[in-house]
């Protein structure tokens, strides 16, 4: 596992990273020599035109994919250089992950969906942090419930859970409120702003959508594969202004 020195402070960072798809005339060069850090106890959005690489690089800093070029950091741990077993270590223990496929295991409770991270790592959770999770959430009466018994919005909602109860040093996620409807959505990215401001978690969301960016503390802008631009404290006014700039 390589360890190399950190930016005080980052909870994950990203130095000149380069995703490239494919080969020759068909390669697409997804991400071009991005370097940007997410600071610990901060909620960053990520937000950008279709194909400016915004996917690409939370699921890189993620781990679900392998960067072409470059490095990617999560705390002091670069995770360019972990072979598949650590790596897949690392994706269970220090990040939580919400996405809109929320990946839950059919034949499983929510309650086991939202504990199922810290099974298969064999650690105790937290029980007095994750029944908060869960009373936040509005999960407490359906934890015995299965995925095909709950709604979209609880389902997602269950999937922001298992990626909170563990504490991890980082969550990424990625249009977490695609499937939801806007109070459903609000309700899910308000929790996560608390936990930020509350908790000191930290959080990278990718979204398109102004109004979801302007829960974060600050919002980065990619366009073709390279970061353009940030604006700290968004509103959704100042955000759909940057984007239509993005856009021109």
């Amino acid at each position: 596992m390589g360890t190399v020195e950190t930016t005080a402070g980052a909870a994950a960072r990203a130095v000149d990273a380069v995703k490239v798809y494919g080969r020759g005339d068909t390669a697409v060069r997804a991400l071009d020599g991005v370097t940007i850090e997410f600071p610990t106890g901060a909620f960053t959005a990520i937000m950008g035109p279709s194909g400016s690489g915004k996917s690409t690089l939370l699921h890189c800093m993620a781990g679900l994919d392998r960067l072409t070029g470059g490095r990617a950091f999560i705390g002091d741990t670069d995770i360019t250089t972990l072979d598949e077993r650590h790596l897949t270590r690392n994706r269970r223990d220090p990040i939580g992950s919400v996405f809109q496929a929320n990946n839950q295991i059919p034949t499983l409770t929510a309650a086991e969906n939202i504990s199922l991270p810290m099974d298969i790592a064999g650690r105790d959770p937290d029980r007095a942090w994750m029944s908060q999770v869960v009373d936040i959430l509005g999960l407490s009466d359906r934890l015995t419930h299965r995925p095909a018994e709950l709604s979209g919005g609880q389902q997602q909602r269950v999937a922001a859970a298992r990626a909170l109860s563990s504490r991890p040093a980082i969550v990424f996620a990625d249009e977490p409120t695609g499937n939801l409807d806007s109070r459903s959505g609000g309700e899910l990215l308000a929790f996560m702003r608390e936990a930020v401001r509350e908790f000191g978690q930290t959080i990278v969301l990718v979204t398109h959508d102004p109004t979801s960016a302007a829960y974060s503390d600050r919002v980065v802008f990619l366009a073709d594969g390279r970061v353009v631009d940030e604006l700290h404290a968004p509103t959704a006014e100042r955000v759909l202004d940057r984007m239509k700039s993005l856009g021109d």
